[in-house]
């Protein structure tokens, strides 16, 4: 049997460059948590206001369309 060069340079350039192909990247940075959202101080008195008028409303027009 005759060994030929060729078909050795290659499987051994082969092995050693499958090193890379099959190597896991490092892991990126962990990904700092977000802000805090933005805080609801003075429109908070406004929006609970609004919100039992809204729900006032509802109400009278399901009474309404009952009738």
């Amino acid at each position: 049997m005759k060994i030929v060069p060729n078909k050795i340079v290659v499987i051994f350039a082969g092995l050693l460059c499958s090193n890379f192909i099959f190597a896991a990247p490092s892991p990126p940075e962990p990904i700092p948590p977000p802000p805090p959202g933005l805080p609801i101080d003075g429109s908070l008195l406004a929006l609970i206001v609004v919100s039992i008028i809204y729900g006032f409303y509802k109400i009278y027009n399901l009474k309404k369309a009952s009738s």
